[in-house]
């Protein structure tokens, strides 16, 4: 049986579980599109935090683009993580791992200004930042994520996910300050497996969830900026 009926309701059991960070003027939940933003919009929503997303593309390996030889992430793809074992096996040479991060760093602008628009990254020196995605099953989109903030400066980075298999909230809590993940399915098949409903979110939803939350913040300035 799916732990979740759909996004929502696991957003909403993940603030349940966070519910003692609401209200804390330091707060940021960033979603990690697209999948991320209606769990995070659910978890914002409730601890009264500004909501924006943090955009990151896998670099795939030429000719097995599902095997990712690394990612990047951040504000204009300025961030690049390297899966060091793929490379080393499959002997990919530095100019082509350089050569489709500049790709993938390109189609990474295009997404950001899709889904925010004019409106600048929020501000992550100095807060407590709640980094949420759907679910994982290897975790490298997470780890990319996470290495792209900490050169921001964050206070203190949370790891929140609906679902993902045990031994990855283990490595990933080596890496952020705490990991929240509610369902460790055994075995893990899939992500979408955890929910009843799991249809793909929309770049509408997403500009629509992050505008919904803009606007509930009431002047829609975030606190982190003033």
């Amino acid at each position: 049986m799916a732990a979740f009926s759909d996004r929502t309701q696991a957003g909403r059991v993940l603030a349940g579980l966070l519910r003692d960070y609401a209200g804390r003027p330091d707060l940021l939940v960033l979603a990690l599109p697209r999948g991320g933003v209606p769990v995070g919009y659910e978890i914002a929503a409730a601890l009264g935090a500004p909501l924006d997303v943090l955009v990151v593309r896998k670099l795939g390996l030429p000719g097995h683009e599902e095997l990712a030889m690394g990612a990047i992430a951040g504000a204009g793809g300025a961030t690049v993580v390297v899966n060091d074992e793929v490379v080393r096996l499959s002997g990919v040479s530095a100019a082509l791992l350089e050569e489709q991060a500049r790709v993938e760093r390109a189609e990474l602008v295009r997404r950001e200004r899709l889904w925010r628009g004019e409106r600048p990254p929020a501000e992550v020196a100095g807060r407590l930042v709640i980094v949420v995605d759907d679910g994982l099953a290897t975790g490298s989109t997470m780890r990319a994520a996470l290495a792209a903030l900490r050169q921001l400066g964050p206070a203190a980075v949370i790891v929140a996910v609906p679902t993902a298999p045990l031994a990855v909230c283990q490595r990933l809590s080596l890496e952020a300050d705490l990991v929240v993940c509610p369902s460790n399915p055994v075995p893990f098949v899939a992500v979408g497996h955890s929910y009843q409903v799991f249809d793909q979110t929309s770049d509408e939803q997403v500009r629509d969830l992050l505008a919904r939350a803009e606007a509930s913040s009431g002047s829609g300035t975030d606190p982190g900026t003033s």
